[in-house]
């Protein structure tokens, strides 16, 4: 696992069905990020039910982890997903409050 999931605090915006998920991917994927699990196995493997898939997935892709096209799930690299948020801040302008937080999350890498 990539220590960025906790230093970048993509792991706080996860919830706990959503991180199970996440990690349960991680671990199937083959080396492009690709899984091929349907989410019948995926909800037997997990002990999830339909609703608390849809949800964790739908987590995750606003995060920015994954890519979902039924039925093949990418896991997305977390550097892309950076370059994406720094694209996403640059268009807007920055208040004080937000510069000072980035500048602290940016200490801890």
């Amino acid at each position: 696992m990539d220590h960025r999931l906790v230093h970048d605090r993509y792991i706080e915006q996860c919830s706990h069905p959503a991180a199970a998920l996440y990690l349960f991917l991680v671990t199937v994927s083959d080396a492009k990020g690709l899984s091929f699990y349907g989410d019948d196995s995926i909800m037997t493997r997990l002990s999830m039910d339909f609703t608390t898939l849809e949800t964790a997935r739908a987590n995750l892709i606003h995060i920015g982890l994954i890519a979902w096209k039924k039925p093949l799930y990418q896991v997305l690299s977390l550097d892309t997903v950076r370059q994406q948020n720094v694209r996403i801040s640059m268009d807007k302008p920055l208040s004080l409050k937000d510069i000072f937080k980035q500048a602290m999350g940016a200490a801890h890498d």
